[in-house]
């Protein structure tokens, strides 16, 4: 945290500048970034401003709040490991629209990019439940594999990639062309134990994140077959990229919790591009806009950088903030 309390100190005025583009660039998009947390320990979801930091509202949830996603249609969705449950929340209001109860340890969730679909990864049971929004109904419960965990949807929304466990060596790859009734269309050892998984947003390549090396391996989405490697930092590592400015569609962002860091690569060349460090435990990312942001674990803060990755501010607030999803209000 030393290390964090100079960076802060030296990028004041740079933090000052861009917070105040930030501001500007919220209020053109009609309201403010909202950064929603999962606070793990206290069963609560938060709803924080990112033009200062403060806590505007806090959501009872069922136990052990893990995964949260936001900002594709209007409903946002929680997952619940330890509360068997998944919570559908308006994201505009964080009304809680229904709970869905009837999962085994559901951990992530996906939704469709029409804003219709989501679909959640329950480990316990080996299936990918599926969930219609509009009606707040479990339509299908597909047969994965025990440990099914991190997944991701393509832009396309007609291929749905799933690893079964946290130190994966078989992926599932799903067809979702029929939303409503996905099907199995062929399982694969990567060759790399994977932990995390992601679409880029052209929909051409998946980044796997590992579960044993300083490395991230990309691979050809239609083919599976390995593109390049990114160096990164100690495992797990976790990814995303910037898909709401076009220029920046080309860079991905990596985080590494245990080494303290995140970087800005090159998706192109799987080049890194640039450096930073963030608290530790800073495992769960997202961005938007120009903003990237990140949520630590073990610290409970809450991180804000702009997309060259200089940071604008750094807070805790939760005791574990383990994921987070950006909204507009």
């Amino acid at each position: 945290m030393q290390s964090m309390r100079r960076g802060l100190l030296t990028l004041v005025s740079l933090a000052t500048a861009v917070a105040i583009v930030t501001s500007l660039n919220a209020a053109r998009a009609g309201g403010t970034p909202v950064a929603l947390v999962t606070a793990e320990t206290e069963n609560s979801l938060l709803a924080i401003s990112l033009d200062d930091g403060h806590v505007l509202r806090r959501v009872a949830l069922p136990a052990d709040p893990e995964n949260v996603v936001a900002g594709v249609g209007a409903t946002a969705v929680v997952v619940s490991a330890r509360g068997h449950a998944v919570t559908l929340l308006d994201w505009r209001t964080l009304k809680v629209l229904k709970v869905l109860s009837d999962f085994g340890a559901p951990h992530l969730a996906a939704v469709a990019p029409n804003g219709k679909w989501a679909y959640v990864s329950d480990d316990a049971r080996g299936q990918l439940v599926t969930i219609e929004l509009a009606s707040r109904r479990v339509v299908d419960r597909l047969a994965v594999g025990t440990g099914a965990h991190h997944l991701t949807i393509s832009p396309d929304g007609r291929r749905l990639w799933l690893a079964l466990g946290e130190q994966a060596r078989t992926l599932v790859i799903v067809d979702t062309t029929k939303p409503g009734r996905p099907r199995i269309l062929r399982r694969f050892d990567p060759g790399i134990t994977v932990h995390d998984l992601a679409f880029s947003p052209d929909g051409r390549q998946v980044w796997l994140t590992s579960a044993s090396s300083q490395s991230v391996t990309v691979v050809d989405a239609h083919s599976a077959r390995r593109l390049f490697a990114v160096a990164a930092g100690r495992p797990p590592q976790h990814v995303t990229f910037n898909q709401t400015v076009s220029k920046l569609s080309r860079f991905a962002f990596i985080t590494s919790g245990y080494s303290s860091r995140i970087e800005m690569v090159d998706t192109r060349s799987g080049r890194v591009l640039r450096a930073a460090r963030v608290p530790d435990g800073s495992f769960n990312l997202t961005t938007a806009g120009g903003l990237v942001v990140t949520s630590s674990l073990t610290r409970g803060t809450l991180t804000e950088l702009n997309d060259q990755l200089h940071l604008i501010r750094s807070r805790k607030v939760a005791p574990a903030a383990r994921d987070v999803a950006v909204v507009v209000w």
